[in-house]
């Protein structure tokens, strides 16, 4: 059968009609799913018994199997959630002044294999379906009774390595009739896969763009991000400049800073050169220690001097907050596995 999670309104309105019933039968599932957060077919009371039997021969509800839950000192958790298949994902849920932030997965692990990412430390299964992306949301939601007021496509796997899923999971979440999260509330990161950069630019959405950069030298970069030998810098950067002239929405470009590695004054002044006068800023992130990583934690003055020197030059800088580093729930710690060794 099919998770109702990954269809769409209008995939569920062709069904309705295919079966003679009428449409605005849509309207009320979805009020059933997004809006009131039912999890059976039973208790859509306004749908009649012979409609909601359809809908069970043909659809299920896919929330996802809790297997472990991790709450940090800061207040943020992690979730390990099972798949039909017994594949192993985390989630990561934030509490900020504006409100609650989900940080999803859309990959059971990563092809990408950045060096300083746990995410990539334990290979890659599959992608992940839009309705698997949107479970994360519903099942984090029942477990907290709480309201999720933002998502980042952050969490374990490359989005845009995923594209096609992940587009569809923005048009189930951004839906008005369902959970009405706005486009300005998501935000998307992506390694660089350049291509998917220019094919989102076209599609024209609201969604924020994040581009996890993180060295401005090719053949730095490269040693740690494996994608910069297909999409190097340069490629990477024209297509971040065409997304800007198509949208005219700011990206944010994320840095972590690696001790010894790209956070001494030639790099502030070489990432500042590059991204002079662009439409972005740029958010700074401490390294995260992963298991099995060999990169140096910088102390607070060597980020304070960096920041520094790139808001001399002109550019916006931010230093990413570290939430739930004490449960690996931080940028770049996910990882497909129990979370139990922390």
């Amino acid at each position: 059968m099919k998770d109702i999670y990954n269809v769409t309104y209008e995939q569920l309105n062709t069904f309705f009609t295919e079966n003679g019933i009428s449409k605005f039968k849509t309207k009320q599932v979805y009020d059933w799913l997004y809006k009131k957060g039912v999890t059976s077919f039973e208790k859509m009371t306004n749908l009649s018994k012979s409609d909601r039997e359809l809908l069970k021969k043909e659809y299920t509800i896919g929330l996802l199997s809790l297997k472990n839950q991790l709450t940090s000192n800061d207040g943020t958790n992690k979730f390990l959630f099972e798949l039909d298949d017994h594949q192993l994902i985390e989630t990561v849920l934030m509490e900020y002044k504006y409100g609650l932030s989900i940080c999803i997965s859309s990959q059971v692990g990563c092809k990408m294999g950045c060096d300083f990412c746990a995410s990539a430390k334990a290979g890659f299964a599959r992608d992940l379906t839009a309705g698997e992306m949107i479970a994360q949301i519903m099942t984090v939601n029942k477990v907290t009774n709480q309201q999720i007021d933002r998502v980042v496509v952050m969490g374990i796997g490359e989005p845009f390595d995923n594209f096609d899923n992940f587009i569809k999971f923005i048009a189930i979440v951004n839906d008005h009739r369902g959970l009405m999260i706005g486009g300005r509330k998501l935000t998307v990161s992506t390694c660089g896969i350049v291509p998917k950069i220019y094919q989102f630019a076209d599609l024209h959405l609201q969604v924020n763009l994040s581009i996890s950069l993180h060295e401005v030298a090719d053949d730095i970069r490269s040693s740690i991000m494996p994608i910069n030998k297909k999409y190097p810098i340069n490629e990477l950067i024209e297509s971040c400049k065409y997304y800007i002239e198509k949208t005219n929405r700011r990206i944010s470009f994320e840095y972590a800073l690696i001790g010894g590695l790209n956070d001494d004054e030639t790099h502030a002044l070489a990432l500042s050169k590059l991204l002079k006068d662009m439409l972005c800023y740029v958010n700074v992130i401490p390294i995260n220690k992963i298991q099995g990583g060999n990169y140096n934690l910088r102390k607070i003055e060597n980020i304070e001097k960096f920041c520094g020197i790139l808001r001399e030059n002109g550019l916006m800088v931010t230093v990413r907050r570290e939430l739930g580093n004490d449960i690996n729930a931080s940028c770049g710690q996910l990882r497909r596995s129990q979370i139990n060794e922390v």
